[in-house]
């Protein structure tokens, strides 16, 4: 008759008993490097709370100083100082006029060019490419003094259309690269189906490609808006007049040589300043956690 052969483990062995008993939670030991790094993420979050820590309390404060210190009392006289035509609602509508519609020309043109770099292959393919990939590393004060020199000559200077053209130009290589990422993960299986059925190239990429890939849509926008909104220095050396200046070059008048800036002011501007991006990415960030539904497209 044959036995069965078991194992014990020894008395000594803490370890197996321990594993071996059910119910059992080991207890990790802590590290010491973990503590070390989460000392300087801490460090490193506050140096980015601090800035905006200084924002919120100088724009509700009756002090107009550069330090961060407690008010002696919350006032919203900086918001009603600032709250007027010249000095937020014009610059705010030119900023959401370039920006919207620089926005608007650089994500229709990156999907229309980055459509043929992904689904067709050609000698110039390549060269094409790693020609975008070096735009978007070349620094935009490299190419605005011929970019001026050239707009005096076709008689852009100044102008609102002219200005938003060159936003959008500027913007479209890390458009294009980033756009082309994104449809590289739509299969080719459903446009060879769409296509089986009659469709022609654009309505394949509208009807059946750009549903797919909508994530990727939201985060060019989110992107290339955010890059724009930014921007001072093209506007700055592009539009002349002060009523069609954006808000990102309106906040320069803020400061003073002279040591007479309105940190308050310019601190409720900057709040002013920062909420359509924010609600951009709020009414937006929904369609950023869907991914890509390409699984329930593929069953069948």
């Amino acid at each position: 008759m044959a036995v069965a052969a078991t194992t014990t483990p020894k008395t000594g062995d803490t370890r197996a008993t321990a594993s071996a008993a059910p119910g059992t939670v080991r207890r990790r030991r802590p590290r010491p490097g973990r503590g070390i790094i989460n000392v300087l993420l801490l460090a490193v979050s506050l140096v980015y709370v601090l800035p905006l820590l200084w924002m919120l309390i100088a724009s509700v404060s009756n002090l107009n100083s550069f330090r961060l210190a407690l008010p002696d009392a919350l006032t919203l006289d900086n918001f009603d100082a600032v709250l007027n035509v010249d000095t937020t609602y014009r610059p705010m509508l030119n900023s959401l006029l370039l920006c919207g519609f620089a926005t608007l020309v650089t994500v229709v043109v990156s999907i229309l060019a980055a459509y043929p770099l992904s689904r067709y292959r050609s000698r110039l393919r390549r060269p094409f490419l790693y020609t975008i990939l070096f735009s978007t590393g070349l620094p935009i004060t490299a190419v605005m003094i011929p970019v001026y020199s050239m707009f005096v000559q076709v008689d852009l200077i100044d102008s609102m259309p002219g200005t938003t053209l060159f936003l959008a130009a500027s913007a479209l290589p890390f458009g294009i690269w980033l756009m082309k990422s994104f449809m590289d993960g739509v299969p080719l299986v459903l446009e060879e189906a769409a296509r089986i059925d009659g469709a022609g190239a654009m309505t394949v990429l509208w009807r059946v490609v750009l549903p797919l890939m909508r994530p990727g849509v939201v985060v060019v926008t989110i992107f290339t808006f955010i890059g724009m909104w930014g921007n001072f220095f093209v506007p700055f050396i592009l539009l002349l007049s002060p009523e069609k200046l954006p808000a990102s070059v309106s906040v320069f008048t803020f400061l003073s040589a002279h040591d007479q800036t309105q940190y308050g002011q310019l601190s409720a501007f900057s709040i002013i300043y920062s909420l359509p991006v924010v609600m951009l990415y709020l009414i937006l960030s929904r369609k950023l956690g869907g991914g890509f539904a390409l699984g329930g497209a593929l069953k069948g």
